[in-house]
Parts: C-alpha cells; structure tokens; sequence
C-alpha cells in the first residue's frame, strides 16, 4: 500500500515517519516533503507547492494505483482551499476534512458560530466587520481582552492584549493597515481567560453515511501542551511553538471527563447534524480554567510541534488508524499508548519569529541522537547539493524556515524524555540555532501575565 503525505513541516515528517513505521506501507510519497522525509526509509519527495492543487491531485493520481492506497492532508490552507474535496473528487481516499468543515479553522468566527449553536463550552466573543465599531466596543469594555483576525494568518492573527490600548492597535492592524491582508477583514473580540493552555488531539470519522450507522466519532490522543513564547521562563514574543511535551502532568480524569462532555461530545454531534464529511484530525486548544475546560479553538488538522510529542508515544498502527478514519470504523480501532512521556524541543533560526537567514548548511548527526534515544523531526530544512554532507542519511541540508527542528525522546520520566532531548539536540547544529533550554519545566508555558 502507497500513502501521499502533503505538506513540508515537522508535522508532515512526524506523519510520514509513523506512515512509513507499517507493516503494511510500501512507501510514503511526500508533497513536497522537507530534507527530513528525503533521508527517512521508505520516503520519497515530490517537489510540487501545495499551492498548486491541480498538480497536486495530478501527483497522487499518478502515484496511487492500489484499492488500499490514501492521502493524508497535513496543513490547513490546502483543507481550506479545498484539496481534499479535489481529491476525492479524483476518486482518492482521502485524510482530511472536506472544505466546508474546514472553516472551522479558515473562519474565527466560523467556529464561534458552531460553538454557540451546539454549545461548546468556549470564551464568550462578538465579531466585527468594522474596525469604527470594534474600537467603540473596546471603549465601552474593561479588562484584558483577545483580539483575534478572522481569518488564517499562520499563527500571526492572534494578540492577547492587557488594556485597550494595545487592543486598538491590534484592530487597526489587523483591519486597517492590513497587516494580515484578507485574514483581516474582520475580527473577533474575545474574553480574556485564565489559566493554564492545553492542546489536545483526536481522530475523526464523520460522513453522513458514518453516522446514521451510528459509527460517527471523536477519539483524542493523549493530551499535550505546546510552548509558544520564545524565550526560557515562558517570555519573549509569542512563536508557531518552541516544544512541547506529552502527556501533560497532572491532569486529572475529571478534567478530562469535563472536556469530553462540555466540548469534544457538543462538537460531535455539530458535526453530525451539519451533515459534514470530516475524516481527517482536529485539534482543541483548551484553556483550563477555574470553570472547567474552555475552548479556545479549532484546528481541522494535527498541531505543530504537539505531533512530534504524541506520534512517539502512539503503540498502535498509524496507518491501520488512517484506514479506519476514511471507512468508519473508528469506534473499533484498538488505541493503545506507550508508557510514560515525550519531550519535543524546537530548534529555531536566529532572529524567529522575526526575520532570519535561511540557506544556513544544517548537520544532524543521526547516530548520535539515536543514541540518545530521540528521533530528530524536520522541519525548516531542505535538500542542497552544495552542503556539507551530515549524518542525514548522506544527504547535505539547509535551513529553510524558522522553525528548523525538533528532538524528541521518550523517558519514563518527563525528567528523562527531557535530558534525553537535550542530548538529541546537541547532536544538530547550524549557525544561529536557537532553542529554549526549559521546555517541560514546571512554569515554562505559563499564559501571559496581564
């Protein structure tokens, strides 16, 4: 059986490297992959944008022959564009939601939308088309607020700001100055919330045929927290994630128990009754408050760098899961998960998550974080003739974004899947590298002091 894996992230690395760990998996196509998934078994690129969604589909078509053979969609703007529904118009099995469930994710107001008519327990907010109307409504309010853009703007549509002032000058960003071009049409006013950030992913399979064979489900993955602020002691500017850990300390069943009944069930049956085709993942961003668990959002995809936390910890087959997804047999498929945690610190290029070099050579001794027993996850890094030759799998790298890389181990401790990710990380370097040193601390990803 042969997979297509799109997109070029850690994720996608994470996602092809459990792919490709099957039995029953031939070989991973990646579209267009990193210079992680070149030098991974059984992994082969394809250098086409995912922007071009015709040469994409043309690619798969190509590529997939077998009965068995599937898609695994892995970031959102393609889902958003509708690739998944091109795809399965080709005749292609595909993982990832249909274009229209997708807005749960495209839209912020979308997905308050959903939340409200189903009742998912979520921050209260307002949104606004006008930016005249969105300053009168911070002028009459208190207190720290959430001004988010509407639309996807690469983790860059969101300020968490402690008086008006800053609010006003994120809405006239945002809808006047355009900072964040058509994302930023309109904006979503949120309430302020505190407490402590948790992500958590899951599986779905939902079609309208799914569920009135009463099979339609939600199945989480164990939860994980992600670390955004740049800098050790949870400061700096806010990132795309500088790590993240799995599972996440101290979290009791009954908080769990209150985010199935309170957001992960009402979010089910949204899903049901709008009669959407969603197979694929999504991703709740919690914030655990003094309440109960509240939802912050939705991805309609697997977080970025939570999947290089949970995917080592999986003792079950991806691929065999994927299968499930895309036939409605979820409620059947046998999770089961590894002992213990994982730790995944990022590796960042010098100036993120501002402006940075890219074409920096990179050298992964692969050896040496085996021993460690940790496994490196690209992300920012490609293929060039021209670098030197490290020990990924004799292929020369470059940096080619901001965040590079990750490292992730596994201890039966958070201490030891820690230690044992710092000794991973020594293992890779370029000029510039960056990483924050506490990732796992109790603390390190504490919300924003306001």
């Amino acid at each position: 059986m042969k997979v297509v894996v799109v997109g070029s992230g850690g994720r996608e690395h994470a996602i092809a490297w459990a792919l490709a760990k099957s039995p029953r998996i031939s070989e991973v196509i990646c579209v267009p992959g990193n210079g992680g998934t070149a030098g991974e078994p059984k992994c082969r690129n394809i250098d086409i944008p995912v922007s071009d969604s015709a040469a994409v589909v043309a690619a798969c078509s190509s590529e997939l022959a077998g009965d068995g053979d599937f898609v695994v969609i892995g970031p959102e703007d393609p889902l958003a564009a509708g690739l998944s529904d091109r795809l399965a118009g080709a005749g292609l099995r595909v993982v990832g939601p249909r274009q229209k469930p997708a807005a749960l994710e495209a839209s912020k107001d979308a997905a308050k939308r959903f939340m409200a008519k189903y009742g998912v327990a979520c921050a209260k907010s307002e949104t606004f088309s006008s930016a005249n109307d969105a300053i009168a409504a911070l002028r009459n309010g208190s207190g720290p607020v959430v001004v988010k853009a509407d639309g996807l703007a690469a983790g860059k549509g969101v300020v968490v700001a402690a008086d008006r002032v800053t609010a006003e000058a994120a809405v006239r960003d945002f809808m006047i100055e355009g900072t964040l071009g058509g994302a930023g049409r309109q904006v979503v006013l949120e309430e302020y919330l505190q407490g402590d950030e948790i992500s958590i992913l899951a599986a779905v399979s939902v079609t309208p045929e799914i569920a009135a064979a009463g099979r339609a489900r939600i199945v989480p993955f164990l939860p994980a927290r992600d670390h955004k602020r740049l800098r050790d002691g949870a400061t700096g500017p806010n990132t795309g994630g500088m790590g993240a850990i799995a599972p996440v300390p101290g979290l009791d069943e009954a908080t769990l128990a209150r985010f199935r009944a309170d957001i992960l069930e009402p979010t089910l049956r949204g899903l049901v009754e709008e009669r959407y085709d969603y197979r694929g993942f999504i991703f709740f961003g919690l914030m655990l408050t003094a309440s109960g668990p509240k939802l912050l959002e939705y991805n309609v995809r697997l977080g970025d760098p939570e999947t290089q936390a949970v995917f080592p910890l999986m003792d079950f087959d991806f691929a065999g899961m994927c299968e499930a997804v895309i036939d409605g047999t979820l409620a059947d498929f046998p999770f089961a998960w590894k002992d213990g945690f994982c730790c995944s610190p990022v590796a960042v290029s010098g100036g993120y998550p501002g402006e940075y070099r890219k074409g920096v050579p990179l050298t992964i001794d692969g050896a040496r974080a085996s021993e460690a027993g940790a496994k490196v996850f690209v992300a920012g890094a490609k293929m060039d003739r021209r670098a030197p030759k490290g020990g990924n799998a004799g292929v020369g790298l470059v940096t080619a974004g901001g965040r590079v890389l990750a490292a992730s181990a596994r201890g039966t401790t958070l201490d030891e899947a820690r230690e044992r990710a710092y000794r991973a990380l020594e293992a890779c370097f370029f000029d510039g590298m960056f990483f924050r040193r506490d990732i796992g601390l109790p603390g390190a990803a504490a919300s924003p002091a306001l």
